[in-house]
């Protein structure tokens, strides 16, 4: 077994993955993503962009394949070990938001810190300070019912910074969203970041988003590729050119 680069905090070789309907997700895809950078994973819906995400927080094992971690195999992990990996160094955006209604805005933004056993009034504190950053903090005890779809989904890429991960995967962070607000949760998320020294691995289907990280992968058909040609952005407002990405 041959160990990553040490430069390389997320590394994978070789990642192989079918769906249970026998459909290939991914197909031998390779990447090393060094500490503190954004990495695109781009490609059009269907590409394996969610699978790869999957298997590179250890959510979802690959078939085949390795995945390292700081050096440390990912792959060898039992079921238990993956998920004290995921609790404690990674935070996860999904594409929708989803909070705790019966929580409000900081309380959301803490829970994982509570669950670690960090105590609530440190907790909120370090809420507080991400919702600040987020441009949310003056909805801190507002209930989700109360937000807007953007102002939801900043809260959940809060909750995913406040812990301080050493790895974001954030899966289409802001495909819900309109343009003007997706652009805006996308500048907070990658500033944030910057600022932390977070490293960060964003799938998205959208050019405009990929652009704004250092580096990306396309996928195509579970496969990294060249080039992949992404749609246009459907916008209500009238409709967006097609557009490539290179590596």
């Amino acid at each position: 077994m041959e160990a990553p680069p040490d430069n390389d905090v997320l590394w994978a070789r070789s990642l192989y993955f079918t769906h249970r309907d026998g459909s290939p997700a991914l197909g031998g895809v390779s990447l090393g993503v060094r500490e503190g950078e954004i990495l695109a994973v781009s490609g059009p819906r269907g590409s394996g962009k969610t699978t790869l995400l999957h298997c590179l927080s250890g959510l979802v094992p690959a078939q085949r394949g390795e995945v390292w971690f700081n050096s440390v195999p990912v792959h060898t992990m039992g079921p238990m070990a993956r998920e004290r990996l995921r609790r404690d160094r990674f935070g996860w955006v999904d594409p929708a938001p989803v909070l705790v209604p019966e929580l409000n805005v900081w309380e959301n933004a803490a829970l994982p810190l509570m669950l670690r056993g960090t105590s609530r009034r440190r907790a909120k504190a370090a809420a507080l300070e991400w919702l600040d950053r987020l441009d949310i903090g003056d909805k801190a005890r507002s209930r989700p019912y109360e937000l807007t779809q953007a102002e939801r989904q900043r809260v959940c890429i809060t909750r995913a910074l406040a812990p301080a991960p050493s790895v974001l995967f954030a899966d289409e962070p802001t495909a819900p969203l309109h343009r003007a607000d997706r652009a805006h949760v996308l500048r907070t998320l990658t500033t944030a970041a910057r600022s932390h020294g977070i490293t960060v691995v964003l799938a998205t289907h959208d050019p405009e988003t990929a652009a704004l990280a250092d580096r990306t992968v396309p996928l195509m058909d579970g496969r990294r590729v060249k080039t992949v040609h992404l749609p246009p952005v459907t916008e209500p407002e009238g409709r967006g050119a097609a557009c490539s990405l290179s590596v």
